[in-house]
């Protein structure tokens, strides 16, 4: 008699040809991510050959009832972890029958953002820090917690080891190397300041690529987090009070940063970031008012400035960057549930194509 798990591992390729992709988009809140699988004929590699599909999107808060049907495009391909083999996980965004981009598609903007000839030049790269929290499914509290209490104050259990101080290492590893495995540019994690709460970044990646790469990183961390019995949170202040905040620092560097001369260009984007403050502000994620406080870490929601290797500021240059005289900058910003579509194309827009 078969286990469930010996027909969830069957290896495919030893009977058919045949692969499952899923299909991966955003829904309606801008963080719900949608799935769903189709079986195709071979193994696919190159996007271009996927066929575009639909679904419900009254279903999703993304279409109304009577005119329901969205179409998603598929745009990038990674291994799927999960069923593994030649199966395939695709990240697509969402259309009109017609051809129009829906309201909640942020990554057709950012692609035409990236396919501007002015910011192709300058390759940019981009490293995301994604911060989460995992809680206790029942409870909704942060994973190693007393329920309805709270644990000793924050300071041993940031990139901490040992079971009084790390809370969920396994499902952070499985994470790591399913992502790997993937073809993520998934380039390291971390326990964070508060017990429960993790990171792991993504990069550098080149453009549009990165919020690809994050939301498929988001997607699996969720499908882990699913079959473990926990919840990821995305929250920037899941727990209020003396408790760290979750962000998603956006490190970023362009062709002309990286070369000799390239402080002063860093200079030069981060005065045009600051002149822009409340735009980007209003578009680095819900509820980042309540993490940008000016503490734990951060720098007041109202207020822009910038230093070397300073924490509480709004953008942090590296002492590396500073010594070089060329290199990348990290905007602190963005909250943990940010888009990465909105965020990347707008640092983009900003320091490249806008002219004040």
């Amino acid at each position: 008699m078969s286990l469930l798990t010996d027909l969830i591992n069957i290896n495919l390729s030893d009977t058919t040809e045949k692969i499952i992709a899923e299909y991966i988009w955003i829904g309606g809140s801008g963080m719900d991510i949608r799935c769903k699988a189709r079986t195709l004929p071979g193994p696919v590699t190159d996007v271009s050959k996927l066929p575009k599909w639909n679904y419900d999107g009254s279903s999703t808060g993304q279409a109304p009832g009577e005119d329901s049907e969205v179409i998603i495009y598929p745009q990038a391909i990674f291994k799927d972890p999960f069923r593994r083999g030649n199966n395939i996980l695709v990240i697509c965004d969402a259309y009109t029958p017609g051809g129009e981009p829906i309201p909640t598609n942020k990554r057709y903007a950012a692609a035409q953002v990236f396919s501007n000839p002015e910011v192709a030049a300058e390759v940019p790269w981009y490293g995301l820090e994604q911060e989460y929290t995992l809680l206790q499914k029942d409870v909704q509290w942060p994973l190693g917690w007393p329920v309805g209490g709270f644990p000793g104050p924050q300071g041993p259990y940031y990139c901490s080891i040992g079971a009084d101080k790390s809370f969920g290492r396994d499902i952070v590893d499985a994470h790591y190397k399913a992502c790997l495995y993937a073809g993520i540019n998934i380039s390291g994690i971390n326990g964070e300041v508060m017990p429960g709460q993790w990171e792991f970044q993504v990069g550098p990646s080149v453009g549009i690529s990165a919020g690809d790469e994050l939301w498929v990183a988001r997607y699996i961390l969720e499908r882990i987090t699913e079959i473990a019995g926990v919840v990821v949170s995305f929250d920037p202040k899941p727990i209020q009070g003396d408790w760290n905040g979750a962000g998603c620092h956006t490190n970023y560097s362009t062709k002309s940063m990286r070369e000799d001369g390239g402080y002063e260009v860093i200079k030069k984007a981060i005065e045009k970031l600051g002149l822009r403050h409340k735009e980007h502000i209003a578009a680095y994620g819900e509820g980042n008012e309540r993490r940008l406080t000016g503490r734990h870490e951060t720098a007041d929601i109202n207020t822009f400035l910038w230093g070397v290797a300073n924490r509480g500021a709004s953008i942090r240059v590296g002492r590396d960057t500073e010594k070089a005289g060329k290199g990348y900058f990290e905007d602190r910003r963005p909250a943990s549930n940010m888009d990465p579509y909105v965020v990347t194309s707008m640092i983009a827009n900003t320091t490249i194509l806008w002219k004040p």
